[in-house]
């Protein structure tokens, strides 16, 4: 990797008590890369996401964002700095508006005309969202709620994004256009690290993949080469 990074995990450990979910991995991401974390369920890799977005503690190790431990910084200030995370299950505000669970995404902003330009910007990728706008998100398609969860997370301007598993729970038709958002936020120069249930879409999406079991990294690669290696076809994609 030539760019300096812009997220580092080193020897990065948490645990749940006495019990160790994350045992000492090291990944890098480069500026703009998309890069994918497989792995099967349990392997930590929600639990990796997590730690980075301040959600969860470390337990040892470091997790370096442009160059700088993040380890005490809180979840929301990581948020500030441009780190933000689409849960696993999509977190959205049921009980609000599509659009006021959109706003929350920009609430640490303050540059109103910037706000409502990248509103658009989202309403030009995610129509289906703008036509929800005034509708209670509980009342939304999975598909629908994950389309705002990934638009909260876009107002606030991002430059590196964690995406826990987006095409869960979908149809192929939603998961088409929820990877063809992903792929247009990657082209605006957003990184993103992508976790994701679909062993051989995240490996074909990505420049580079980790792959996780039982709370190690055991292999990685650029997208290319692990979609092709045996081990990982055997073991990911059903061959």
């Amino acid at each position: 990797m030539s760019a300096t990074p812009i997220l580092q995990l080193r020897d990065t450990r948490v645990a749940y008590g006495a019990i160790e979910a994350v045992k000492g991995i090291s990944l890098a991401l480069a500026p703009g890369e998309l890069v994918s974390l497989i792995g099967a369920n349990g392997a930590g890799k929600t639990t990796t996401l997590n730690a980075i977005a301040g959600t969860l503690n470390t337990s040892g190790g470091e997790i370096l964002y442009d160059g700088k431990s993040i380890d005490k910084l809180p979840a929301h200030k990581r948020l500030r700095q441009g780190l933000a995370l689409v849960p696993e299950g999509r977190g959205i505000f049921t009980r609000l508006t599509v659009e006021e669970n959109l706003r929350m995404g920009a609430y640490c902003r303050r540059d109103q005309d910037a706000v409502d330009a990248d509103m658009e910007r989202i309403f030009s990728m995610l129509p289906r969202v703008k036509e929800r706008l005034q509708q209670v998100a509980g009342t939304l398609s999975g598909g629908e709620q994950q389309m705002v969860a990934i638009g909260r997370a876009l107002l606030s301007r991002p430059r590196l994004l964690l995406l826990d598993e987006p095409s869960m729970g979908l149809a192929p038709l939603v998961v088409e256009k929820i990877f063809e958002v992903i792929r247009s936020v990657a082209a605006d120069g957003v990184t993103i690290l992508l976790v994701e249930q679909n062993a051989n879409l995240a490996l074909e999406f990505s420049s580079r993949a980790y792959v996780m079991e039982s709370g190690c990294i055991t292999l990685s690669g650029s997208g290319a080469d692990l979609l092709a290696d045996p081990k990982v076809r055997a073991a990911y994609l059903g061959e």
